[in-house]
């Protein structure tokens, strides 16, 4: 008897251990949730600052030395050391491949450099472990341009427009391919 209580007790420990470990990734990918819907939401005054405030959760690792890896590949790449920046993001990507960010950075120094296909496969790895990432989305609507894929670009732009309705870029996109394909048979 003295053993089974021991177990119960054991197993409740366990199950209360990992509900405290859940409860706050569950917490987070709810309030994620609620901004994103705040995001379909808001208004030409608003959107602005609510997509920063998603931004900023996708870059958020939730390890500090991979934020730093994410900080110093970033500051690599604004000034034009791309390939210094790859290093910083594919050790960032080997310390944390579950971190979508990490990908969509690194895919951005690969297009600096003019690696599409690698830049392309980065985005869909970022956009595998997270499909709401609107900017990996562009990303790949720019690069299908440039593929003279026109159909497949105006595509990801309208999912961009699906969760974020009022993003610049992609109506802008919209705007621009609208122009290039317009009198083609679409």
């Amino acid at each position: 008897m003295a053993t089974l209580t021991h177990r119960f007790k054991c197993t409740v420990t366990a199950f209360a251990l990992s509900l405290a470990i859940a409860s706050p990734l569950a917490a987070q990918e709810t309030d994620l949730d609620t901004i994103f819907q705040e995001l379909i939401e808001a208004d030409e005054f608003t959107h602005e600052r609510v997509a920063d405030r998603i931004r900023a959760r996708f870059e958020k690792s939730g390890s500090a030395s991979m934020d730093l890896l994410l900080r110093r590949g970033n500051e690599a790449a604004e000034e034009g050391e791309y390939q210094v920046a790859i290093e910083h993001f594919s050790a960032l990507v080997d310390h944390a491949p579950d971190f979508a960010e990490g990908y969509h950075s690194r895919a951005s120094a690969f297009f600096g450099i003019g690696m599409i296909g690698l830049a392309l496969d980065d985005l869909r790895q970022t956009l595998v472990l997270n499909p709401r990432h609107f900017e990996a989305m562009f990303g790949v609507g720019i690069m299908l341009e440039e593929l003279g894929r026109d159909q497949d670009a105006i595509a990801a732009y309208e999912a961009i427009q699906e969760i974020y309705p009022l993003d610049p870029q992609a109506a802008a996109a919209l705007a621009r391919m609208e122009m290039k394909t317009e009198g083609q048979a679409i």
